[in-house]
């Protein structure tokens, strides 16, 4: 019976992984026993130099999945893959996913479903940030509050010794070294 299996890979070798493992799959003849490898992506739209960019970012880092009927001949081939450290699961025995786990995993972020790509999120609560357009421009400030849907910021800003909150967008401020 096929079903999803979480396979753990060293952090930034997933594609490599994938790729290894879809060539021992043909190489062993064992394609009966495979149906799918992935490694999970979402679409995310980072803003760098002041610039939109949109990006792919691994969903799970250090993850891949696969959709196999488990065998002892199956598990060989993915436990013998080079990069794989192992499957994720209680003990020695892989545990499958349920549906609706994989269903989450693997359209978190497809445009299918109508959802536009996530902002990434580079600002966190507390850090300082110089103002780079608007009125206020070159004024430092402190983040209180990020709203990474609207991508805005709550910035506080001493103008004439006082902090005023104010709401900027996360193009107009840069991060202070």
């Amino acid at each position: 019976m096929f079903q999803w299996y979480v396979i753990n890979t060293y952090s930034g070798h997933e594609n490599k992984v994938k790729a290894n493992l879809e060539h021992r799959i043909v190489s062993m003849n064992q394609q009966q026993a495979f149906r799918r490898v992935v490694v999970p992506t979402e679409q995310v739209i980072e803003t760098k130099d002041g610039q939109k960019v949109q990006t792919e970012k691994r969903v799970l880092p250090g993850y891949v999945l696969v959709n196999m009927d488990m065998s002892d001949e199956a598990w060989s081939v993915v436990k013998g893959t080079p990069g794989v450290t192992g499957f994720v699961g209680a003990g020695s025995k892989p545990v499958p996913l349920s549906q609706s786990e994989v269903d989450r995993i693997l359209h978190h972020g497809s445009p299918a479903g109508g959802q536009a790509p996530r902002a990434q999120v580079e600002f966190s609560l507390g850090e300082s940030v110089k103002v780079t357009s608007g009125p206020l421009s070159d004024f430092d400030g402190e983040i209180v509050d990020v709203n990474p849907d609207q991508q805005k910021l709550k910035v506080l800003v001493d103008i004439f010794e006082r902090q005023v909150p104010v709401e900027l967008g996360f193009d107009q401020v840069k991060k202070i070294d």
